[in-house]
């Protein structure tokens, strides 16, 4: 998948820009501030139809403005002409491609396979069970639209049953204990799909992330993610493991008005030759880790969707030593089109180049292409 071109309206610091891009490396290159990072969350934002530093839309328009818009032009076998477009007093969030606007944003999930690499990535193996999650459930969803569609349907569902938590510690009666049980019922559904497909994701990934830690460290150091769910479960009958738990914590989950149990309150646990990484781990292998993961996540969905993914790294090789820094440069010039943001390129005369790369330098006053 390649993203030839871009534009900008109102998104952030840039009120109006268009840039073109070369199909393997784009550096964005220029001081800090100066909107490098934007660039990076609009192509998200397109790709995915969410920014990945705010969870509200308004938050992206440019101050005192009131809509914004994203454009690009996607290539592979056909041209691609995308623009997702939002309105904070109108009518909300709209996605068009190829001038059609589609009926759901979801749609657009996966059609451009793209990874996300930047500094807050340390949340993933040193941060809550939620980070991890989202990493796994970005992951899938970008490949399997069945899985993404049992997700929405699950979280609906949990939102339900908070409601119905929140109703029931407030008056009890037995029409909204049996309102609940239909949805309790409803939530074993789903949430025992997104298990299975968690289970079979994980048995696989770790091949990815053996391989790439490999790629990247060159040590002997072995890699492993295990996925804990329904409190460390490890037998056949998760179905039945799963309403015991519901029934053990129905009255705690009245009481705290919160759904207790389930997929959203799983784990991946992360090690090292058998140790914890989030308790053994120096910061030089965590930072590792992290990128393996990253680098994973791309060689996995261009198998499954069968599209090389963007990949996006944000002001990444300020944080690594030099070493690695080298194997990662090395790596990328056999990946697809990927985007760098470089605050200052003197001090990184270790990265290889070629003919086919771009540097873009951004500034208060234009965008030069050298």
């Amino acid at each position: 998948m390649i993203l030839s071109s871009i534009h900008l309206k109102n998104f952030r610091k840039h009120t109006e820009l268009s840039l073109n891009f070369s199909n393997k490396i784009n550096y964005l290159i220029g001081n800090n501030g100066i909107g490098k990072t934007t660039v990076l969350e609009a192509i998200y934002y397109l790709s995915t139809t969410r920014g990945y530093k705010t969870k509200s839309d308004a938050e992206l328009i440019t101050f005192e403005e009131k809509q914004l818009a994203v454009e690009g032009v996607f290539t592979n076998q056909n041209e691609q002409n995308a623009r997702i477009y939002y309105d904070k007093e109108g009518n909300g969030k709209n996605y068009f491609l190829n001038g059609k606007r589609l009926s759901r944003n979801i749609e657009i999930i996966g059609k451009f396979p793209t990874v996300l690499l930047t500094p807050e990535d340390h949340a993933i193996t040193q941060g809550q069970p939620a980070n991890r999650r989202r990493l796994v459930d970005s992951t899938i969803s970008q490949a399997n639209r069945l899985y993404l569609e049992t997700l929405i349907d699950y979280n609906k569902t949990l939102r339900q049953r908070s409601f119905l938590l929140h109703k029931i510690k407030e008056r009890r009666s037995k029409q909204l204990i049996d309102e609940l049980d239909a949805w309790t019922t409803k939530l074993v559904e789903s949430g025992i799909q997104l298990i299975n497909h968690r289970k079979v994701f994980i048995t696989e990934f770790n091949d990815y992330i053996s391989s790439s830690y490999t790629d990247i460290i060159e040590t002997k150091e072995k890699p492993k993610i295990t996925y804990s769910y329904l409190d460390d479960y490890n037998g056949e009958n998760i179905r039945e493991r799963f309403e015991e738990l519901l029934k053990e914590k129905q009255e705690e989950e009245i009481r705290r008005t919160t759904n207790l149990v389930g997929p959203h309150r799983e784990d991946y646990i992360f090690e090292l030759n058998g140790y914890l990484l989030r308790y053994y781990g120096s910061q030089g292998q965590h930072k590792t880790f992290q990128i393996a993961l990253k680098y994973s996540q791309y060689l996995y969905l261009k198998e499954k969707i069968g599209e090389e993914p963007i990949f996006l790294l944000d002001d990444v090789f300020g944080e690594l030593d030099t070493s690695r820094a080298v194997k990662i440069s090395n790596l990328l010039g056999h990946a697809g089109q990927t985007f760098i943001t470089v605050t200052d390129f003197s001090n990184l005369n270790f990265i290889s180049r070629n003919d086919n790369d771009s540097f873009i330098r951004m500034s208060e006053k234009e965008t030069v292409y050298a």
